[in-house]
């Protein structure tokens, strides 16, 4: 961080200070607005649109994963289509979903989670084909049912996978509101950033990419979060 601000802090002198405010600029703006409503409605907009879509996304791709991995003749059926749509770049669908889903929060929840949910899936299910075989023969050797195969080794195998896609696609989540937020809307901090370039408020636009910043840092936090409370068993095994 401190490289960061260095680098900033030149930056900025070197170009006058104006286009590049400098930091301790940047930064006492973004305190300012911290105690502003306005702020705290275009981020309560943004977090609304970025966690409905990981939820989404998550309670969509996860389970599709782990049922594509574990059933061969389902992978084989589902995968072609995955695999050929999973290299288009979702986001030009954009116009679609505006003229589909309307100019609300829908359209814009939707392409997020589209997007996110290709990598939920992918890793996931990749993650499940990646299973040794033992460890389902120790499950049915002792009497195992479907059940217990699914809840002793499909499930824990598949739980890390799912959550470094979505820690990884909080990044992704991110940049995706910004663009879809720069369109057909008047709320958001992808709006917010828009509209004080558009005005030639430098240190507005700064206000709010530190703000999306710190709201990418928090749902990175919430998945990594998550993760620890959901498999448990893999931060004993490290601190062991």
């Amino acid at each position: 961080m401190v490289v960061l601000g260095l680098l900033w802090k030149l930056a900025a002198m070197a170009l006058g200070g104006v286009i590049l405010p400098h930091p301790e600029d940047a930064l006492a703006a973004f305190a300012t607005a911290l105690t502003t409503r306005i702020f705290w409605e275009h981020f309560g907009v943004s977090a609304y649109r970025a966690v409905t879509a990981m939820v989404l996304a998550w309670g969509v791709a996860f389970p599709l994963g782990l049922f594509m991995g574990s059933v061969r003749r389902a992978d084989a059926l589902l995968a072609p289509f995955v695999f050929l749509t999973y290299p288009v770049p979702k986001i030009v669908l954009l116009p679609v979903f505006l003229l589909l889903l309307g100019l609300g929060d829908a359209s814009k929840i939707a392409m997020i989670a589209l997007i996110l949910g290709y990598q939920i899936l992918v890793t996931t299910r990749d993650g499940v084909r990646s299973i040794h075989p033992k460890y389902f023969d120790s499950v049915r050797s002792l009497g195992g049912s479907r059940w217990d195969v699914l809840r002793e080794v499909l499930i824990p195998a598949a739980l890390p996978h799912g959550f470094t896609a979505l820690r990884l696609g909080t990044g992704v989540s991110v940049a995706v509101l910004f663009f879809v937020e720069s369109f057909a809307t008047t709320r958001g901090l992808g709006y917010m950033i828009m509209d004080a370039w558009g005005a030639m408020n430098y240190l507005g636009m700064f206000t709010g990419i530190l703000g999306m910043s710190m709201m990418g840092a928090a749902l990175y936090e919430a998945a990594n979060f998550l993760e620890r409370r959901a498999c448990r068993w893999m931060f004993l095994r490290r601190k062991a």
